[in-house]
């Protein structure tokens, strides 16, 4: 079976209300029909990403390249794990996690989307604090680092309430514009210290060496 060549495929991570794996290719196309009808508001550019700057099509079609992309350059010293996000069994949106060096640095850095439909209730920190356990509890890092724009105030304001501290700004060209991100870092101890969800884990075991650790090494 396919799971056995990429175990990556029966990790699953479980909070009350959402479920986090990799897609099937037809929930894939689910996604990218999300992503097509808008993940923010077109007079708005709250990512880097040029969301809305291409046609719906193009849009669509470059959210099912992006998820093959990153399963083909997938190593141990630097992956992207694209996890859709489903509740109640229908896709709503995807939660990144990605490690260089992971081994060695312990560290992961996140991005994320949820479709319109689905902002305003609390799905963007429950994803984002099931993605925190994964990287802490099962692969034991050390810090995660997140970056949002400095206008952008929802992705920082998770941020803020699940621990993360300011780790300084990054500046990025868009178009002729410079736009200002604020960079977060959350460590261990303070991930630790923080009022954390119930989210269960299942089938990392088979999946540890692909993010470079020794699958003897439990956190």
């Amino acid at each position: 079976m396919i799971v056995d060549h990429w175990p990556l495929l029966g990790l699953r991570v479980r909070t009350e209300r959402l479920e986090l794996r990799l897609p099937t290719d037809d929930e894939l196309a689910v996604l990218a029909d999300l992503a097509a009808r808008g993940v923010h508001p077109p007079n708005e550019r709250p990512f880097l990403t040029p969301w809305t700057d291409l046609p719906p099509r193009e849009l669509a079609r470059g959210v099912v390249q992006r998820h093959w992309r990153d399963r083909g350059l997938w190593t141990p010293q630097q992956w992207t794990l694209e996890l859709a996000v489903f509740e109640d069994g229908r896709p709503v949106g995807v939660q990144q996690v990605r490690g260089r060096d992971f081994a060695v640095l312990r560290e992961v850095r996140s991005a994320s989307w949820l479709s319109l439909e689905h902002q305003g209730r609390g799905i963007g920190r429950e994803m984002r604090a099931a993605m925190l356990h994964l990287a802490f509890a099962g692969l034991g890092a050390e810090h995660a680092v997140s970056e949002s724009f400095a206008d952008n105030p929802a992705p920082l304001a998770v941020s803020r309430a699940l621990g993360y501290r300011p780790d300084g700004i990054s500046r990025d060209a868009v178009g002729a514009e410079v736009r200002v991100s604020q960079r977060l870092r959350l460590t261990r101890q303070d991930w630790l210290a923080g009022d954390r969800p119930q989210v269960s884990l299942d089938g990392l075991d088979a999946c540890r060496e692909l993010f470079g650790i020794d699958p003897a090494d439990q956190p």
